[in-house]
């Protein structure tokens, strides 16, 4: 992980970072996120990146250096992208729907499944078996 670690993270416009010891917080367009990073590493901004950095190359501090930096660049890239997860339902018969602001799922019982989607998240269903 140290490969990850060493690569500094882009800030995109419109995206701040505060760091305040081992806790980072990112705003951006989409919303806020924060990240406690472990102890040994530390995290500094300069100019328009971030940059992780390990005090040496234990094989423990190798790998918390990796993971900080995806966290980092996790939260970077969620309050500007958001997040998509995409799914596919599998079976004879099985098919979703979107019925207003909840989905509906036909999964082989009895009676249709619904589900009730958070406040703050969309999704989008393609074709009866799709959806995002």
């Amino acid at each position: 992980m140290s490969r990850i670690g060493k690569a500094p993270v882009a800030l995109p416009s419109g995206v701040t970072v505060a760091i305040d010891g081992q806790n980072v917080e990112v705003k951006g367009p989409k919303g806020t996120l924060s990240q406690v990073i472990p102890d040994p590493i530390s995290v500094a901004q300069e100019d328009n990146e971030i940059v992780v950095s390990r005090p040496d190359d234990h094989r423990k501090n190798r790998s918390l250096h990796g993971l900080s930096r995806s966290l980092v660049n996790n939260m970077v890239v969620g309050v500007t992208e958001g997040y998509t997860v995409k799914m596919e339902i599998f079976g004879v018969g099985y098919r979703v729907q979107a019925k207003g602001q909840n989905l509906e799922f036909s999964l082989g019982y009895s009676h249709p499944v619904l589900i009730e989607v958070p406040e703050g998240i969309s999704f989008a269903v393609d074709g009866n078996t799709k959806f995002s």
